[in-house]
């Protein structure tokens, strides 16, 4: 047992000095504190997620109504929705039926009749549209208890007179925190596997591939330890404590540095740009032993990669190591296919599972297909080499032999590419996937801005609706739209009525026009777009009947009124009116700011291979450096780092950049198909391989310039 001790302490020690000797060990010590700090990053992300979605759970359980007859209710509750910007407001209106009313948590104390207490995010954005007078007189803030989260953007109003008593939308409430509510945040919260799956494929998948780069850099010389140990009767044990003892130290501190935005993150909240959501920091604290716990594992899975990655054949017959340099692992390539099945068959699997089974799919093809790219580049080696020697071309040669005995530095310098432009081609598909409602919307704002306002009320008499129109902004236009449904086998369609006077300012023309109306105005134009079948009828009072099939229309003169409208809106006699432009529940949809998680996802991802790419890149160079030196002795000039540099790298990286962007589209056309929706952007497919092919002439003039100077100072070493 002694002895044991004693040869694991000598190995280790023999690691520890290996990772500060080896050629390039500076680069390798960064490139292993680099990729386990993105490694304990992703995992602690992951745990800090699931940590969010259990407290989001637990505050709206704590201030969920309780819904209950007439005869034990204590108020009156009624749920409208409002928008600050583009962003959703969850408005609560109440009205106390006894004094001692219950409250949710977030709240001491209701206020008075005619008042309303905001949330401080809503506070904050809503201040330049004016939200403290927009609903009644600000009378407090909610605190974050009652919040489910602290970006969260919500109100409680206590209306000024009692509801109608036959307006069935209010609700009677017996007490709050006895279960969930659907208010606010969590009116559309989607579930934690959707938030996690897009972390992974985005943003955990460059982080793999950024620690299987890290762990290869400098593989050349551990490979050759790695078989002298086997040679000298080593063991896989003791290679391993070998290889852990080169690099603990550096992983172990990359895990570590790790938790400096989780320490941040869990005493401060923190706004995840360009989400908008503020992380609550009482969540992130709370999940501190299973952040060390998570932590732990991310740093065992560097070593586990490390370990892995160095192995020598297991027959015992042979020092030469079976890392991947001499071949490509047939399961790699299985491994691939299994993932393109996936992909294809994601279509025949039931609809709630398809978009999961497709995403497995493209993270495991995308994250083995650089192997294939390197089984191809082999073969194309070894023609290289061959042609090379028959034609005397001394760089041909050389490089095709390189590319056909190391195919696995092919698949490091092809696997930041293959992701890279597989995450970029998802983020431009993902952030098309608008919806049809949602891309109206966008256009529909982009041709009229706001200058056509919805409000949904109860019934309106003509004194009312004359008393909101001298609220409304100078020159504003006040119509309503009634929907009228004829049955089964007849369309719909929608009538917009006014007086004579406001039709005429939108080129509708009256029944008493003799002359016909100009070219109708871009806010009809928008309004047909919406609505279908259109009529225009003339009335000589607006009014709104209580029946709900009818609301208001009004058409301002020119853009950025919508605030002013709500202010007149919400001082209405029946509270619960809403309001919104033409299209714009569609702009602040969930699914319309699903683009800034996917940009928040994506960029984090692509900056994690851009290290993954550069390591790789330098990586090469340095091994290049020292293997072509002395050819300069032997062919008595430079050309020829040229030419391997150009055959062993540029050209197998180039087939990586033709073969991936072939892949890339059809898996994008794939995925449109599946989901019925979006668009593929071939500028942004051809700006990513332009970008990737530019990188491959650049990886290979580097590896030329870098084995150039290193002749200029090589003397022959007992090697």
């Amino acid at each position: 047992m002694r002895t044991s001790m004693r040869t694991a302490g000598t190995l280790v020690r023999i690691g520890l000095a290996a990772g500060r000797s080896t050629p390039g060990d500076r680069l390798r010590w960064w490139s292993l504190f680099g990729a386990a700090l993105a490694l304990a990053f992703v995992t602690l992300a992951t745990v800090a997620t699931l940590a969010t979605y259990d407290g989001r759970e637990t505050r709206a359980d704590a201030r969920g109504a309780v819904i209950t007859d007439g005869k034990h209710g204590a108020l009156l509750y009624r749920e409208g929705a409002d928008s600050v910007g583009s962003r959703p407001v969850s408005v609560l209106f109440l009205h106390l039926l006894t004094p001692k009313a219950p409250v949710p948590a977030g709240v001491s104390r209701w206020p008075e009749p005619g008042e309303v207490l905001l949330s401080p995010e809503l506070l904050r954005t809503g201040r330049s549209e004016g939200i403290l007078t927009r609903y009644g007189s600000f009378a407090g803030t909610i605190t974050a208890d009652g919040l489910v989260t602290p970006s969260e953007r919500i109100a409680y109003v206590r209306v000024a007179d009692a509801p109608p008593k036959d307006d069935d939308r209010w609700m009677h409430v017996a007490a709050f925190g006895a279960g969930g509510g659907a208010t606010g945040e969590m009116a559309d919260q989607k579930p934690a596997t959707s938030t996690l799956l897009a972390l992974w494929s985005l943003t955990g998948l460059p982080t793999l591939a950024l620690t299987v780069v890290a762990a290869r850099v400098g593989s050349r010389s551990r490979d050759r330890r790695s078989g002298l140990l086997q040679a000298l009767g080593g063991t896989w044990r003791h290679r391993m404590i070998v290889n852990v003892g080169e690099a603990a130290f550096p992983a172990a501190l990359g895990t570590l540095a790790a938790f400096v935005p989780y320490a941040v993150a869990s005493v401060r909240d923190i706004r995840l740009g360009p989400t908008g959501y503020i992380l609550d920091h009482r969540d992130v604290w709370d999940a501190w032993p299973t952040a060390a716990g998570a932590a732990v594992v991310s740093l065992l899975a560097v070593l586990g990669i490390v370990v892995g990655t160095h192995r020598v054949h297991r027959d015992g017959r042979s020092t030469r190591p079976a890392s991947f340099t001499s071949r490509v692992p047939a399961w790699r390539l299985l491994v691939c296919g299994i993932g393109v099945a996936l992909v294809l068959t994601s279509q025949y699997v039931p609809q709630r599972a398809q978009l999961a089974v497709f995403t497995c799919g493209t993270i495991v093809m995308w994250a083995f297909l650089s192997s294939v790219v390197a089984l191809l580049t082999r073969h194309l080696g070894s023609w290289l080499a061959n042609s090379g020697k028959r034609k005397g071309h001394a760089g041909r040669m050389i490089g095709g032999r390189w590319t056909h005995a190391h195919p696995g530095v092919i698949v490091r310098l092809a696997l930041a590419m293959v992701i890279g432009i597989g995450i970029v081609a998802q983020m431009q598909v993902w952030t098309s996937r608008l919806g049809v409602h949602s891309q109206a919307a966008v256009a529909t704002h982009q041709r009229i801005k706001d200058t056509v306002i919805q409000l949904t009320t109860g019934g309106m008499t003509a004194a009312q609706t004359d008393r909101f129109r001298s609220s409304l902004p100078a020159g504003s236009l006040l119509l309503t739209r009634a929907f009228h449904d004829p049955g089964p086998g007849k369309d719909p369609w929608v009538t917009i009525a006014g007086s004579c006077r406001d039709l005429r300012t939108l080129h509708v023309a009256c029944p008493a026009d003799t002359k016909p109306a100009a070219a109708t105005s871009p806010q009809v134009q928008e309004m047909r777009r919406w609505y279908g079948n259109v009529e225009f009828a003339q009335v000589p009072h607006v009014t709104v009947k209580p029946d709900s099939t009818e609301s208001l229309l009004v058409v301002t003169p020119e853009p950025g009124q919508l605030t002013a409208v709500k202010q007149a809106a919400y001082t209405l006699p029946n509270p619960s009116v809403q309001v919104e432009t033409l299209g714009g529940n569609w702009l602040g949809s969930s699914r319309a700011h699903l683009a800034n998680w996917i940009q928040l996802f994506g960029i984090t991802g692509i900056l994690f291979i851009l290290v993954a790419g550069a390591v790789s890149a330098a990586a090469e160079c340095v091994r290049i450096r020292h293997a072509l030196a002395p050819l300069s002795v032997l062919t008595g000039h430079r050309r020829v780092f040229r030419s391997v540099s150009s055959w062993h790298l540029t050209v197998p990286l180039l087939i990586a950049t033709v073969l991936t962007g072939a892949v890339t589209a059809w898996h994008s056309v794939f995925f449109i198909s599946l989901v019925q929706e979006g668009s593929v952007s071939w500028t942004v497919l051809a700006a990513g391989i332009t970008t990737c092919a530019v990188v491959s002439l650049t990886v290979g003039f580097l590896g030329a310039r870098a084995a150039a100077r290193e002749a200029d100072q090589w003397r022959p070493a007992a090697d």
